[in-house]
């Protein structure tokens, strides 16, 4: 055999061994288990009015209204559901619950419309192009957009808050994606600036110098930080989890829709602190807070790993030097949330797909349960996984095939 044949023929061998190697996770296990924990949730849930959120202390179902900031995750889900099975039956639950919450489109009163309009509505727009969709999302992100004062410089996340008449949260980011959407849907060049503004101010005041952030910054006339502050981390100066998530993903969001690198370098910023922070667990879903003061006899979070897991797996498409790191983390905090540790039986948990979250342990809130919102961004994690799988199995097989022409060709 010549030096060219061996050569390529050990290409062959290397390539044939990562795809073999390859240990997939099971996606569509995954999407066939959620959607028979799902068919039991609208069994259980035929008034619109009361949206899934999570499990009360004594195991009866809490359920919320449309106000809640929640209550755009559970028709989020169902249009994912639908995405993944093609399955009608979900669409028309994903319709019905998607204008279950449309109502919240005229709401002023809060900074969460990106999740209560745009994870249904997005989605289902996305999906279908119903125009109904485009003019209730264009009314809400009106509403949304309402909350940014210019002399401030930042979207005002609550009314009052001990004492504060403009705090604003990491949670915000979340809320720009709908806003990024509406400038693109509208020609409303106004929304994109917002984002941006808000965006490099969050950067500014909210991030320490380990790109850990704080949950709330208290802001005072003409945009002076009064205080840095936390509602549902530890401390003022912990560092919250689902918090960290959000920021990741976030900031991922404003690269994709800026291509402004500094962005792209404050995602991976905050993926470093989290990704080797020594109070991160072996299976990669983080404790409630990364400094809860008695780990690791603290309780997980099961959101904030589905919100990381996700927010990883779109930055590893940007990232030039992670991008391995990013997808086998991610796939190891999903592979983690469905095991028997985190997933719940099927028929259990109140229909609930994730066990394990916690919401906002100093306010003795949602401790060690079920949260909508774990699901839909796992539901998300899992569908992002399943696209960036396949497309890298379709490059490694069109690379495989090449060699085996190449070395066809040797042979002649």
């Amino acid at each position: 055999m010549g030096i060219r044949r061996f050569f390529i023929v050990i290409c062959i061998f290397s390539l044939f061994q990562t795809i073999f190697a390859q240990k997939e996770l099971n996606v569509q296990k995954e999407i066939k288990d959620a959607a028979k924990q799902y068919k039991t949730m609208l069994t259980t849930h035929q008034d619109v009015n009361k949206f899934p959120q999570s499990i009360w202390p004594d195991g009866e179902a809490k359920d919320m209204p449309s106000s809640w900031w929640c209550s755009g995750f559970f028709g989020g889900s169902l249009w994912y559901l639908y995405e993944f099975t093609h399955d009608t039956a979900w669409k028309n639950a994903a319709t019905k619950w998607s204008m279950a919450v449309e109502k919240e489109k005229i709401n002023t009163s809060t900074h969460d419309l990106g999740f209560m309009l745009y994870c249904p509505f997005g989605n289902g727009y996305r999906l279908t192009k119903n125009g109904q969709y485009k003019q209730i999302m264009l009314t809400g992100a009106a509403s949304l957009a309402s909350r940014f004062n210019p002399k401030y410089g930042v979207i005002k996340s609550w009314d009052d808050w001990e004492g504060y008449d403009y705090p604003v949260i990491i949670d915000n980011m979340m809320n720009l994606e709908f806003l990024f959407w509406a400038a693109k849907a509208s020609g409303n060049k106004a929304y994109y600036d917002l984002c941006v503004t808000h965006a490099d101010n969050t950067l500014k005041n909210h991030f320490r110098k380990d790109y850990s952030s704080y949950h709330v910054i208290c802001y005072g006339e003409g945009g002076k930080v009064l205080a840095q502050k936390t509602h549902q981390g530890a401390a003022d100066s912990s560092a919250w989890s689902r918090g960290q998530g959000w920021a990741l993903y976030g900031y991922t969001v404003m690269y994709r829709e800026t291509k402004q690198e500094k962005y792209l370098r404050q995602a991976e910023h905050v993926a470093h602190f989290i990704l080797s922070h020594p109070n991160l667990p072996a299976d990669k879903i983080p404790y409630w807070d990364f400094n809860a003061p008695h780990i690791p006899n603290e309780e997980r979070d099961a959101s904030a790993a589905a919100v990381m897991a996700s927010g990883l797996l779109e930055l590893s498409q940007y990232s030039k030097t992670n991008s391995k790191l990013y997808i086998e983390t991610a796939k190891t905090m999903l592979e983690s949330l469905a095991s028997p540790k985190y997933k719940a039986p099927i028929g259990s948990n109140k229909g609930f797909i994730l066990m394990h979250s916690v919401g906002a342990k100093p306010k003795h809130s949602e401790i060690d349960v079920p949260l909508v919102y774990a699901d839909y961004y796992y539901l998300e994690a899992l569908l992002r996984y399943d696209m960036i799988s396949k497309k890298q199995n379709k490059s490694l097989a069109i690379k495989a095939n090449d060699a085996l022409g190449l070395l066809a060709h040797a042979k002649k």
